[in-house]
């Protein structure tokens, strides 16, 4: 456990070398902030700060630079970050100009979200939280081959030959087959492949078999829905000292020539509500090592959710990167739900009196 000073000395060596990109002496320490302490005390806790991990020294005689490790120090440090309402007001502003037309708001939120934390922002496009599960249909084949039909909310039909392994009732007449699609289409109605999967219904093994082709189904159905993305300010990472070689950028522009950046910085568990800070080598993939990732959901719970983010080099001004994130959920989240509002109107219009 850090103590105060040292956390003190820690979170100023960070702010300057986030303003700097240069390793950070402790005579700079000294000259920028009123530490109420003296040049051998700072290098002494800088000392400390190297052997506990906080810090590296890149060359024997320069300053010193975070680890992965301070930068998580730093970001749990910060608190209440927002940004200046100022700001909030421009942003809200431009969103009235725009907010009828969902592509448009978010090519605006992409644009300002890179913009405002001077790296490369992206904003997918809100879809289901998960296909839904409308209803089944058996049809009887041949033998114990049997035509699956399922049926899922938003008119999408999806089918697969199926036979029933290991049970006496390998051969069902399509009687039967109907029965069995009629018990589980009422159980299952408007459940999603995780509802189904928990479900704890009485059914029989070839009830089961069919349940489990069910789930398998959606859970394909999910997992290859691409999401469609805007991605702003490659131009501002090519601007950071950390890749003034574009050799170091390589990596991360053929994720974005492959369409697969957006699979790549997900974390492996995201969360439902907040934002989300992944630095360095907390990132599940090599490739983007050298990178730190804010990342947030946008949406409406339970309808439509989008992802929205910041991806920059480890040397980020995080409480800008976070508090542009979290401000722009809120601003699309308002946005989603009040397109839902219209259409759920537009179906149900008020009865005259």
């Amino acid at each position: 456990m850090l103590n105060s000073r040292t956390q003190r000395i820690l979170k100023s060596i960070i702010e300057q070398y986030i303003s700097r990109a240069v390793p950070v002496p402790s005579q700079r320490i000294v000259d920028d902030y009123t530490l109420g302490v003296s040049p051998a005390t700072i290098r002494n806790e800088m000392v400390v700060l190297e052997r506990e991990g906080y810090l590296i020294r890149p060359y024997s005689s320069s300053g010193s630079i975070p680890t992965d490790k301070g930068y998580r120090f730093y970001v749990e440090s910060l608190t209440e970050v927002s940004l200046p309402l100022g700001e909030q007001r421009l942003i809200s502003h431009l969103f009235h100009q725009v907010e009828r037309e969902l592509s448009e708001a978010l090519h605006l939120a992409a644009a300002l979200m890179s913009q405002t934390a001077q790296n490369v922002a992206l904003v997918t496009i809100p879809k289901a939280t998960g296909c839904r599960f409308k209803h089944v249909e058996l049809v009887s084949v041949q033998d114990s081959l049997v035509l699956l039909i399922l049926v899922l909310y938003g008119a999408n039909v999806r089918q697969k030959l199926i036979t029933f392994e290991g049970t006496s009732e390998g051969k069902s007449t399509q009687e039967q087959l109907t029965v069995i699609a009629n018990k589980l289409s009422a159980f299952y109605a408007g459940m999603t492949h995780s509802q189904i999967s928990n479900a704890h219904k009485e059914i029989t093994p070839v009830e089961e078999q069919v349940t489990s082709w069910i789930v398998k189904i959606m859970e394909a159905e999910d997992s290859h829905r691409d999401e469609e993305s805007y991605l702003h300010g490659l131009r501002y990472m090519l601007n950071q000292p950390e890749f003034a070689q574009t050799n170091r950028m390589e990596g991360l522009m053929e994720l974005v020539e492959r369409h697969e950046l957006l699979r790549t910085i997900l974390p492996r568990e995201m969360r439902k509500r907040g934002v989300q800070v992944l630095i360095g080598k907390e990132n599940r993939s090599e490739v983007i090592h050298d990178y730190s990732v804010v990342i947030s959901h946008y949406g409406l719970p339970g309808e439509a959710v989008g992802t929205i983010g910041v991806l920059g080099p480890t040397r980020m001004h995080y409480a800008r990167a976070i508090a542009t994130v979290a401000y722009l959920s809120s601003v699309l989240s308002a946005l989603v739900s009040d397109l839902y509002k219209r259409q759920a109107h537009r179906k149900n219009p008020p009865l005259a009196d």
